[in-house]
């Protein structure tokens, strides 16, 4: 099942940890829920090559942490229209969702909920640049910004998942 959070957010695989992803085109950031969907951590990055490097890099962080959900930063628009970044990432969930190991599909089927993720990348930059005292370039090449914006975006799903439920 691949659709908007809002849409999908009853169907959350309860009791498992959701992992958070920013979907670049060199990089994919991530981070982790923890199993009552409260926190998200920041958890490092994947390196982008060929699709099925990238799925066996993400299987070994799957398999080691026990995810059992996904949140995809959405890029929306300013005006809320969905561009070609938009497509890009529904492609990448679909591809994901098909080439996933099956050892690693739940019965029930993958959950991969989508997030918007508009200005994550910029608030996260300008935390970086402005707390941390690192410049944008070098947190860049480090992978800082991107697990970060993973965060940014995990966070911002879980905090409405949390809203959702009072």
């Amino acid at each position: 099942m691949i659709d908007l959070l809002e849409n999908i957010v009853d169907k959350c695989p309860k009791g498992q940890n959701l992992l958070g992803m920013d979907i670049g085109r060199k990089t994919i950031g991530l981070s982790l829920s923890d199993s009552v969907h409260s926190i998200a951590t920041p958890l490092g990055t994947v390196n982008r090559t060929k699709f099925s490097k990238d799925i066996k890099a993400l299987e070994e962080i799957i398999k080691d942490y026990h995810v059992g959900g996904y949140i995809l930063g959405y890029p929306v628009n300013m005006d809320n229209s969905e561009g070609p970044k938009c497509q890009s990432v529904k492609d990448f969930a679909q591809e994901f969702a098909k080439q996933l190991s099956e050892d690693l599909k739940p019965k029930e089927g993958i959950w991969i909920a989508l997030w918007d993720e508009r200005l994550s990348t910029v608030s996260v930059e300008n935390f970086v640049s402005e707390t941390v005292n690192i410049k944008k370039s070098r947190a860049k090449d480090r992978g800082i910004i991107d697990k970060l914006a993973a965060q940014h975006i995990l966070q911002g799903a879980l905090d409405f998942m949390q809203r959702r439920n009072l």
